[in-house]
């Protein structure tokens, strides 16, 4: 799969509005902010992103406590949303988003089953959803992971005003 497949029309499109987009993603291992750096001029849209892999990484690069939110826990929808917003927030851009899950081969401590992953957009337009791919392959899973991320973030682009 090539890097720009799906990046290059998003990039477009945040190049043309003026609009910015910070990321933190866990399970897909840097694939989302790799896509999005791929495009030539991506230091006019991407102004930065984390690898939040760890409870550590969590609190100090997202700076994410689950103290403050103790019905929040790692790879859900609230979960997604709180790390796109900290992210976007942290960074000063339009856009955020984040992803979260369990790329396997094994699923999480949660119980999550390997090829779960919840991913969320937050800016002008804000969604988020859960995704099971029902595969135990790691590196699919990071790759669809990766796609359900942009799919979502293209969608909200050309839904906001």
């Amino acid at each position: 799969m090539e890097l720009t497949t799906k990046t290059a029309e998003i990039a477009k499109i945040l190049i043309e509005r003026g609009e910015t987009v910070a990321v933190g993603e866990s399970s897909a291992g840097g694939l989302v902010s790799a896509s999005l750096l791929a495009v030539p001029g991506a230091s006019k849209y991407f102004m930065g992103g984390g690898v939040i892999y760890t409870h550590r990484a969590r609190k100090r690069l997202a700076q994410i406590d689950f103290d403050d939110h103790p019905d929040v826990r790692s790879s859900s929808e609230p979960y997604a949303s709180l790390l796109a917003e900290s992210m976007r927030g942290r960074l000063s851009a339009t856009w955020g988003l984040a992803e979260t899950g369990a790329a396997g081969p094994t699923g999480n401590r949660y119980g999550d089953a390997s090829g779960h992953t919840c991913v969320a957009v937050v800016g002008p337009i804000t969604d988020v959803r859960t995704l099971e791919t029902a595969s135990s392959d790691r590196e699919e899973n990071m790759w669809a992971f990766t796609d359900e991320v942009l799919d979502i973030f293209l969608e909200c682009l050309n839904r906001a005003p």
